[in-house]
């Protein structure tokens, strides 16, 4: 069915600029949160999703919900709407919570999308638009970084996204295939150096960034694996932090401590370094997707660059299930949907700078 009706639960940074995205898109939009939110461009109503019954009744008038909620939420989110046969979306990178909504999945009448952010979401496609000219797979190494422009101290880190779900990604074991074999690995290993436009990076083991790729690539890829980027000799410091410290027995504790140590800052860059390696008939080749994107304005207001390349993800997927270019009920796998006509919804093309105001 085509959406017309969206409702955003969740009016944080992300939540505001999905909201405002689809409003622009043509969408007929309406906030949640749970206290009124000023000078936005769609209505905005209160929600306490503390219970499973008040979000149903809240989600009935609408063709599709976008959870910008706390991944802890998506489950009660994704039921209430399963039970009312409307799309689902969201921008987890939880691990069990996406199985979960697998699960819901298999018997909804509408669309169930989890993971439609930027790792998980965005970097499947462009994985899996990479791996698509290969006759034989050797690797697909997908690496993603949401870092200061100007980083300080030895963490060269500051928290613009949930620190909840950082937490989780550097403690949860990670999902990799190697050498063929589907496994789980620690997350904070495999440490690598890389350099994008000259600037020296690292990249190590952090979970749920691949989404259900390797469900997808078992038997058809060598390697795959999901890595964050950072600057050089952050992950010592987190590994001494979390296991030296033993901050990994107190997750929110240890949220909270870094989330003071290294506040949100406005000047953000997200690097994205894909590549995938094989065969192209007889020859031996590797393609990549190498990029640095900033903060960009929109509507005359700035946003960061973690807030408008998450955002722009979730909307362009919604863009694309509402114009039928994918499914209209059943889960949908971020690999499978098409880079390039992602890239042409009004919202994929903020990607390249072209849509919402540019640069």
């Amino acid at each position: 069915m085509k959406i017309k009706s969206v409702i955003v639960l969740g009016l944080g940074k992300v939540g505001t600029l999905v909201g405002t995205l689809l409003h622009k898109t043509g969408f007929e939009v309406t906030g949640a949160d749970l206290s009124a939110k000023d000078a936005l461009p769609f209505p905005v109503t209160t929600l306490d999703v503390s219970t499973i019954e008040g979000v149903t009744e809240k989600l009935k008038k609408f063709d599709a919900v976008i959870s910008c909620l706390p991944y802890r939420y998506n489950i009660d989110v994704a039921t209430a709407a399963h039970k009312l046969g409307i799309h689902y979306f969201d921008l987890t990178e939880d691990v069990p919570t996406t199985k979960a909504i697998i699960d819901m999945s298999r018997t909804a009448r509408a669309v169930m999308a989890p993971q439609c952010g930027l790792a998980p979401g965005f970097i499947a496609i462009v994985g899996a638009s990479l791996a698509s000219d290969f006759t034989r797979i050797r690797s697909i190494k997908l690496r993603v970084g949401a870092l200061p422009q100007h980083p300080t101290g030895l963490l060269g880190y500051a928290f613009n996204w949930s620190p909840e779900g950082v937490v989780n990604e550097y403690l949860n074991d990670c999902e990799v295939i190697e050498d063929g074999q589907h496994k789980w690995v620690s997350p904070m290993e495999w440490i690598e150096q890389l350099f994008i436009n000259g600037i020296q990076l690292e990249a190590f083991t952090t979970s749920g960034g691949l989404g259900t790729m390797c469900e997808t690539y078992l038997g058809r890829v060598e390697n795959l694996d999901y890595k964050s980027i950072r600057y050089p000799g952050h992950v010592k410091q987190m590994n001494f932090f979390f296991h030296e410290l033993l901050m990994r027995e107190d997750r929110k504790k240890a949220g909270e401590i870094l989330t003071n140590a290294k506040p949100p800052v406005n000047e953000d860059v997200v690097y994205i370094h894909a590549s995938a390696e094989g065969l192209q008939g007889t020859q031996l080749f590797r393609d990549e997707y190498v990029n640095a994107y900033y903060p960009i304005t929109i509507d005359g207001k700035r946003w960061r660059a973690i807030s408008w390349t998450t955002a722009a993800s979730a909307c362009a997927v919604i863009e694309m299930v509402s114009s039928a270019l994918l499914p209209d009920k059943g889960f949908i796998k971020q690999e499978e949907i098409s880079l390039n006509d992602f890239l042409k919804t009004k919202n994929g093309r903020l990607y390249s700078g072209k849509e919402h105001g540019g640069q």
